[in-house]
């Protein structure tokens, strides 16, 4: 299809309905420019080949990224424009009922104050987000191992409030959690590990790593990280998300440019913006797009005054949690090279997952270390645990122990915590005396080509890597977001549904986590579904 015909249905149309939605002087006017939109694009549909073939590359591993079928994406904006407009039609509805309408009222008893909120936003949760809130927030009341047990709940309003209703919906097979080794359990040498460092040390410490919260632990944990790295040292951090919301700050700022893969995770734009730095964005794992922003960095320099940037940092993710990629690390690490530029590179989904010995994307693709300036990485998904890490050189993690608002002023690591990740982290490295490590990275792999070929062999469309255990598969309608949700947990399947606006617009999707504890017959019950 047309690239043009693309660029339009993914871009400017948004663009036209959001100004619409705030401009709008009434009802009348959002149907006139909405169908007028419609009819356009159906008029169009005429021209065009909707078929489209999967655009699988190999340099130097097979991706999947097929482009949303135009017919499709004219439905699926049909959809939310119907929500829109059934939306703006209950609001109006609901001012002729104050008395009953709590959230009328609300405004009524509020209208001198400030808004807290945007409005769109408020008007996305209350006509569009509140029909398949249900979907979320389930109270899981076990293991999330391979199986886990939801608390059923019940609303009587649409959503807006849940009670439970005493009963256990038991033994549904978990897609969702980032489980991806199977150490969430409460059996074995991991769970009997934290027990006896409960005991030794208690649950919390009560401070920082800088007053009295820095435990022997603590520092056999960094030096065990560091070594299952291959790096000079590493530090750890009690949360994921503030490793790189709190640290990438502390290694830039004013003049200094950020070049960040469009897709990464919401911690790393924070501490982008947070650090003051300039930043631009590249296409998602596009070496061109990358190389034109260094190059132009490198000719151009800073704006205005065209001064050199002090330093220039690329921002990318091992595997992304949404699309299920693995970066081009080593055209990243060329081009890093030959620009003089620094790497910070985020493995919370690929680090204990990918690789041969379990050591991340580095690992996958057999590359030095220390080519890597800044390896990031969190225990919450493979290690069963919580918290994050940094790696590299002894100055970098000196530097950041002294300067990471992180490290100076959070609580330290829980001593349990700390011994989960330890026990995984041997196990995975085989220094337990076991093969257990080895047997569960061979699984994992093993269930994740299973998996991805047999939802492919369905006619689903899927997205990412061959190899990522993370498995977007495309459902595109607003419609099926909720439908299939809770079709899913019907038959005992636990997944996550994503939607605008974690996703683009025309591009909600199911996301499915594979696991090394899934067993070939879950994936079956899974992908067999009719």
């Amino acid at each position: 299809m047309h690239w043009g015909c693309v660029c339009f249905t993914n871009k400017f149309i948004p663009f036209l309905m959001g100004i619409f939605l705030i401009i709008h002087p009434g009802v009348l006017n959002v149907l006139i420019v909405y169908f007028t939109i419609v009819v356009f694009l159906f008029g169009f549909l005429q021209n065009q080949n909707v078929t489209r073939n999967s655009s699988l590359y190999k340099k130097p591993f097979l991706e999947s990224f097929e482009e949303t079928p135009l017919l499709v994406a004219v439905l699926t904006y049909m959809g939310y424009g119907i929500l829109t407009i059934f939306g703006y039609l209950r609001d109006f509805l609901r001012h002729w009922n104050i008395e009953k309408c709590h959230v009328a009222r609300e405004r009524e008893e509020q209208k001198d104050f400030v808004p807290l909120y945007q409005d769109f936003e408020n008007f996305y949760t209350r006509n569009l987000y509140m029909r398949i809130r249900d979907n979320w927030n389930r109270p899981i009341c076990s293991v999330p191992g391979a199986k886990m047990d939801l608390v059923e709940r019940v609303s009587h309003d649409y959503n807006w409030t849940f009670q439970h209703t005493g009963k256990v919906v038991k033994d549904v097979i978990n897609m969702g959690s980032y489980n991806y080794l199977g150490f969430a359990e409460n059996t074995g040498t991991c769970a009997d590990a934290a027990v006896e460092a409960t005991h030794k040390y208690g649950v919390g410490v009560g401070s920082t790593r800088y007053e009295i919260g820095n435990l022997d632990i603590h520092e056999e944990m960094e030096q065990l990280v560091a070594r299952f790295l291959g790096v000079e040292s590493s530090m750890a951090f009690g949360m994921g998300f503030a490793t790189n919301s709190m640290n990438i700050p502390a290694l830039t700022g004013k003049g200094c440019l950020i070049l960040s893969d469009e897709l990464n995770h919401a911690s790393l734009v924070l501490g982008a913006r947070l650090s003051g730095s300039t930043i631009r964005v590249f296409k998602h794992n596009n070496m061109q797009s990358l190389e034109k922003l260094l190059r132009d960095a490198i000719v151009h320099g800073q704006p205005r005054t065209h001064r050199p940037w002090k330093k220039i940092l690329i921002v990318v993710e091992g595997i992304y949690s949404m699309e299920g990629s693995i970066v081009r690390l080593p055209e990243v690490i060329a081009l890093k090279k030959r620009y003089k530029a620094y790497l910070y590179l985020d493995e919370a989904h690929s680090i204990g997952a990918l690789g041969p010995n379990g050591r991340g994307v580095v690992d996958y693709f057999g590359l030095d270390p220390k080519d890597v300036d800044i390896m990031m990485g969190t225990f919450t998904k493979s290690f069963g645990a919580a918290g994050g890490y940094i790696g590299g050189k002894r100055e970098l993690i000196d530097y950041l122990r002294n300067h990471s608002h992180s490290a100076l002023y959070a609580t330290s690591m829980s001593p349990p915590v700390a011994q989960q990740i330890i026990t995984s982290m041997k196990t995975i490295m085989g220094e337990d005396g076991t093969t257990l490590g080895a047997d569960r990275l061979r699984q994992l792999s093993e269930n994740t080509t299973y998996f991805r070929r047999k939802l492919r062999d369905m006619g689903f469309i899927i997205y990412g890597n061959d190899d990522s255990p993370v498995v977007p598969m495309m459902l595109y309608m607003p419609a099926k977001i909720g439908a299939f949700g809770r079709e899913m947990l019907k038959r005992n399947i636990g997944t996550v549904v994503v939607g605008f606006p974690a996703t683009p617009i025309i591009e909600s999707r199911a996301r499915f986590c594979v696991s090394a504890a899934h067993t070939r017959e879950m994936l079956d019950t899974v992908s067999h579904l009719k």
